[in-house]
């Protein structure tokens, strides 16, 4: 299929063109076949590990490429269900899974870097070939004729390998849960209901890209920003010319709380800061989040389900609401005591600076770190300097997966990249065997969604012989020209959970795509992202990497032993902050298809009392108008699994340490039995695999300061 590809696409133009006679559309037709041999999506590329071809793709090269795409899908998806041979795993289930190879190629390249570095374009055809692609979809797992193959094929399982069978039981569910039991009329309901709940996905997703542009704030006056460093003022400098603008501009990252809140001295531009982050989106979002919301229910309700959680939840580890409900709400109390704590404390340092009242949420990250600096001697600001951004990369993250996984990384400088500020490393196993290559991007700009995630370009497949070719997407505000990019500890841990998720993807050994990597139950994927975050805190790790940026100096152990104390410092305002959006999240989920819900605000703060985690200074990490984990991307009713999967993490992490800690045996074990399996086997019976048990709460209790 690969070698034939493009041959075919420009097959289908040329008949296409014989259907006119004129000399215009003649020459028209021959453009249209130039223009597709060189629309490199048309074709495997070319390069190692099939690495795109970012230097010669153009945005005009999409919508043809998902036009065939979808066409060429289609036929192949027709052939499948019309097949006269009895329906065996070769002719269904493997035939499935091999189809569709350029819509796949084309998709995979545009929604990676749309999110990348979108704009206006971008946008206009993301908006057009989402319901699109719905549609499509719904043409697949909504046929019947296919559905009753791969049902047969379902019914007669045992007689195939343990992966054929893993694959077949994939696809099967995949139809279930798509509505292909479904009558005639509810079908053509469902097809309705995706086609609008992913429009208003894109939407909710593009106002939010537009809010990083337009919710910004504007400072004339530099004495309003006292308290930045002046390497920071020089980032906002920056930031209002590259906008065109005079002053200092102060841009929003995708939580609640903005990082510059912990050094503005100025109350009154904190609050500006706060409200205008709290308050985005809203207008836009607002009514989106009521329609999406009831249409979702609607979707459950047809395929049997009371709320869009249950129906979310049914196919991962927790399988139901009420198991996520029951950590979220086992904590929240814990939660919400340390965080009043840490207001008293907090309070107190406010009433001595002269602010009368109660902290208010704008004030928090202020005079925490205040109170951090008082009771750990220790001011975040000092130890920056040690953080740069190429030591905590090279020195940090790589030195610990060498010691842990025995791998390598080289720098390719022979490849091209998708944004200039990028880098790509090939990596290496000890016996100098390939694994992929690792793209890493870590500034944040204007067309780049918030927040931190990883991607993959290509997945890994024994059976299409690829490996895989993963990126890591942060959002570090880029430091002026001649500046160091210096990290804070929030952001160093970021960067170790991003490439926890790498890894995932790296080691995958898999046959099939659709097991592969991190295609598993979104409650078991942030797993080994967790894990890997304390590795950034390992002592072998941090001596390695912590080293002054101008000196050189190795970082002062006591300056150390103060940063390791205050880890766990403020970490109820931190669990309440999350549990408060995990549990929103949920709330929102689990109104059925009848409710009339027409107040986002007074829905948010009804769920928030309900769970007794209504704690005015401590708003949910993100609040509904810019929550895109669940109005947008694919965790919705599933914020909750960052916690799940803690769980899992801080357990794993205790027993390897009580194993040795950082040595390649332990490496080798984890990447073996977790890192390696994808979604090819159940995902507890490869962790009890590794640990040689279930998990307990006890670390993650431990891990988040909850407990002596």
């Amino acid at each position: 299929m690969r070698h034939t590809l493009l041959a075919t696409a420009v097959a289908t133009a040329i008949t296409l063109s014989g259907c006119t006679t004129t000399q215009d559309a003649q020459q028209e037709d021959a453009m249209q076949v130039e223009q597709q041999v060189q629309n490199i999506l048309l074709r495997p590329s070319p390069l190692p590990y099939q690495t795109p071809e970012f230097d010669k793709l153009k945005t005009s090269d999409y919508e043809p490429a998902f036009k065939l795409g979808m066409k060429q899908h289609e036929k192949e998806i027709k052939a499948i269900a019309a097949n006269p041979q009895q329906a065996t795993f070769d002719n269904t289930v493997l035939a499935m899974e091999n189809s569709g190879e350029l819509l796949n190629r084309a998709a995979t390249v545009f929604f990676n870097l749309s999110g990348i570095k979108s704009d206006a374009e971008i946008q206009r055809i993301e908006a057009d070939i989402a319901p699109k692609l719905a549609a499509h979809n719904d043409d697949i797992f909504l046929n019947n004729a296919l559905f009753q193959r791969v049902k047969t094929v379902y019914e007669n399982r045992d007689s195939l390998s343990a992966i054929d069978q893993r694959l077949t039981e994939y696809y099967y569910d995949q139809f279930i849960r798509s509505g292909a039991n479904l009558n005639d009329a509810d079908k053509s309901t469902m097809r309705k209901l995706n086609e609008r709940i992913t429009t208003l996905q894109t939407q909710f997703s593009q106002n939010i890209l537009a809010s990083f542009k337009n919710d910004t704030i504007l400072v004339t006056d530099e004495s309003q920003l006292a308290g930045l460093s002046d390497s920071d003022k020089a980032s906002l400098k920056a930031a209002a010319e590259d906008a065109g603008k005079s002053g200092y501009l102060i841009t929003l990252v995708n939580t609640t709380r903005q990082p510059v809140l912990s050094s503005l001295e100025n109350r009154e531009l904190r609050q500006r800061v706060y409200e205008t982050s709290a308050n985005r989106a809203m207008d836009s979002n607002g009514p989106i989040i009521l329609e999406l919301t009831k249409l979702r229910a609607q979707k459950a309700r047809l395929l049997g389900f009371d709320n869009w959680a249950s129906y979310k939840i049914d196919d991962q580890m927790a399988q139901n609401p009420s198991n996520v409900f029951d950590i979220l709400d086992s904590l929240a109390p814990k939660a919400v005591e340390k965080a009043k704590a840490e207001a008293a404390d907090i309070e107190k340092v406010m009433h001595e600076d002269g602010v009368k009242g109660d902290v208010q949420p704008w004030d928090w990250a202020y005079y925490a770190e205040k109170v951090r600096k008082a009771k750990y001697d220790f001011d975040d600001s000092e130890i920056k300097p040690y953080f740069e951004l190429d030591s905590v990369l090279e020195n940090g993250l790589f030195f610990a997966m060498e010691k842990l996984y025995g791998i390598t990384f080289k720098e390719r400088t022979d490849l091209p990249l998708y944004v200039e500020d990028s880098r790509v490393f090939e990596v290496f196993n000890e016996d100098g065997s390939s694994v992929g290559l690792f793209f890493f991007d870590p500034y944040a700009r204007e067309g780049k969604n918030g927040g931190a995630w990883m991607s993959e370009f290509v997945t890994q497949s024994f059976a299409n012989n690829t490996k895989p070719v993963v990126i890591n997407e942060l959002n570090i505000v880029k430091p002026a020209e001649g500046e160091p990019t210096l990290l804070s500890f929030d952001e160093v841990t970021t960067l170790f959970h991003e490439f926890g998720h790498a890894a995932h993807g790296l080691f995958s050994q898999v046959k099939y795509t659709s097991l592969a990597g991190t295609a598993t139950a979104r409650d078991f994927v942030e797993f080994p992202s967790q894990f890997h975050e304390d590795w950034a805190i390992e002592p072998s790790v941090l001596a390695n990497y912590a080293k002054h940026y101008k000196t050189g100096e190795a970082i002062p152990q006591p300056l150390l032993e103060k940063a390791m104390k205050a880890v766990k410092f403020n970490q109820g305002y931190d669990t309440t902050e999350y549990l408060a959006a995990a549990l929103l999240d949920m709330e929102w989920h689990m109104i059925g298809s009848d409710a009339n819900i027409t107040d986002v605000a007074a829905f948010e703060q009804q769920a928030l009392a309900k769970h007794g985690i209504d704690y005015a200074p401590v708003a949910p990490r993100y609040k509904s108008n810019y929550f895109s984990h669940t109005f947008a991307g694919g965790y919705s009713a599933g914020y909750y699994a960052y916690l799940w999967t803690e769980v899992l993490a801080a357990d794993a992490f205790a027993y390897m340490e009580d194993q040795g800690g950082l040595s390649r045996e332990n490496g080798d074990t984890f990447r073996k039995e977790i890192l390696s399996k994808g979604n090819s086997e159940d995902l507890m019976e490869n962790y009890v695999d590794f640990r040689g048990q279930k998990p307990t709460t006890d670390a993650l209790m431990k891990r988040r300061g909850l407990t002596d």
